[in-house]
C-alpha cells in the first residue's frame, strides 16, 4: 500500500489498529468495545468518526480495509 496510515506504527500496533477498524464496520463493538487510545488515533487519522458516540467508518477507513 503506497499510502499506509499506520506506517508509523509498530507492526503489532497496525495490526491492532486494523482489527479495530474491522470491529467498527462488523458492528462488534458490543463484544470488542474500541478503546479510548484506538478510537483517538483512529480519529485522529480520519478513518473514523463518531456519530451518536458510536464510531463510524469513514471512506478513507473503509478504503484502508479494502486495500
Amino acid at each position: 500500500m503506497a499510502n499506509d496510515p499506520f506506517a508509523e506504527f509498530s507492526l503489532e500496533r497496525a495490526i491492532g489498529l486494523r482489527w479495530t477498524l474491522r470491529d467498527i464496520q462488523a458492528g462488534r463493538l458490543k463484544l470488542s468495545p474500541v478503546s479510548d487510545e484506538d478510537l483517538r488515533v483512529l480519529t485522529e487519522l480520519g478513518l473514523v468518526e463518531l456519530h451518536d458516540d458510536e464510531p463510524e467508518l469513514t471512506e478513507a477507513g473503509a478504503a484502508v480495509l479494502n486495500d
